[in-house]
């Protein structure tokens, strides 16, 4: 039997004690841990008022990025910086792009935030995109179309949402990337905090974004940008915030942050950031390191697909077997994944489905207890 973590979860698992969520992956239960870092925002800002900004800026700010660096190995904390969703990141980073129309190369399987901005983007003339198809060669020719030099950004999930594989030749991208373009922006919402990354060797050339929402479990409302130094210093979509410790600012004109706050914007809701705070804080209280909770989802992950074959999910092809790195969700591809996922929402429990393919998420609120189930269930679809 797996150890068991649903003590960190109670104030979620009980607000919906029938529900079974196999789905942490898409929406992660929040942590007690969150609520109090919830509670502790709003108290600040009835305590400090006008006065809360400083203990924002100067303390949860810090100790996020502090987080963020110590789990992608940056060197530099001041890389990173906050924002309401990544997409916030997206357009900035865009925005500081001089050429138009912007060339952009991407995967095929890149997240909706990203594909239906970009789409808007070529219907307006404002972006040339070429994409590659996310399957078995993806790595092999997504490098060679970067290294043309026919792009200006790169766009590329470290993890691919639909499927679950791990991008692994970073270091490719890495050799490319130059301040004078092409950039390359590394989404890692499916890596961040899911797969162990070591980030320092591509620090200085790869912008790499996540948040909250799901392996970090933090909820929404805390994105994050880690900026290398010397890229992108200028974005033409900005806020006031982008103006502190200004020092670049020419006679008369807009100058901007040195370091990664050269992407905030303009007022913010700091309640996110304070979870996220709160989270991690928590985790290291625990010793629940990414390797760690990795080691329990895949005890959780070998004990689903043992079981698979007993249910009306035997049939389906894994798309990501174990290996190496591992997503945190199982993604099963069938023609009835829809028909599945309906089944199983039916009887309350939450998985979901991208086009032909189930995916299955797992977390630290699980334990084999809820396997059981959950393969129970799957045998009466």
């Amino acid at each position: 039997m797996t150890t068991s973590y649903k003590h960190l979860f109670q104030r979620s698992l009980a607000a919906n004690p029938d529900r079974l969520h196999m789905a942490a992956h898409s929406h992660h239960l929040w942590p007690d841990a969150s609520w109090l870092g919830h509670q502790a925002a709003w108290e600040d800002a009835a305590r400090l008022a006008d006065t809360k900004w400083k203990r924002v800026m100067e303390e949860m700010w810090p100790a996020g990025q502090g987080h963020v660096a110590r789990e992608l190995a940056l060197p530099d904390p001041s890389t990173v910086c906050f924002a309401g969703n990544t997409h916030d990141f997206l357009i900035r980073i865009v925005s500081a792009i001089p050429r138009r129309p912007v060339r952009i190369l991407a995967t095929a399987g890149e997240f909706h935030s990203f594909t239906r901005q970009v789409a808007r983007w070529v219907e307006a003339g404002d972006v040339v995109l070429e994409t590659v198809e996310a399957d078995d060669a993806l790595e092999a020719r997504l490098v060679e179309r970067a290294r043309s030099g026919e792009h200006d950004l790169i766009v590329v999930s470290h993890v691919t949402f639909g499927t679950g594989r791990v991008f692994g030749a970073l270091s490719d991208l890495a050799a490319v990337a130059a301040p004078e373009g092409p950039w390359v922006l590394v989404d890692g919402y499916h890596g961040f905090m899911a797969v162990e990354t070591d980030f320092s060797a591509y620090a200085g050339a790869l912008f790499y974004t996540a948040g909250g929402y799901k392996y970090a479990m933090a909820g929404e409302g805390v994105g994050f940008l880690h900026a290398p130094p010397g890229y992108a210093m200028r974005p033409a979509v900005t806020g006031w915030y982008a103006a502190f410790d200004d020092l670049t600012a020419p006679p008369g004109g807009v100058g901007y942050a040195p370091d990664g706050r050269r992407f905030l914007g303009a007022t913010f809701d700091p309640s996110g950031l304070y979870r996220f705070v709160a989270v991690r804080d928590m985790l290291a209280r625990e010793g629940l390191s990414t390797a760690v909770i990795s080691a329990h989802v895949a005890d959780l992950r070998d004990q689903l697909i043992g079981s698979l074959d007993k249910s009306a999910l035997g049939d389906a092809e894994i798309v990501n077997p174990p290996g190496s790195m591992q997503a945190r969700f199982l993604a099963l591809r069938s023609p009835r994944a829809a028909d599945w996922q309906a089944a199983l929402l039916a009887r309350d429990v939450y998985t979901d489905v991208r086009g032909d393919v189930l995916r299955i998420g797992l977390g630290l609120y699980h334990d084999a207890r809820d396997v059981e189930q959950f393969c129970e269930i799957a045998t009466k679809l």
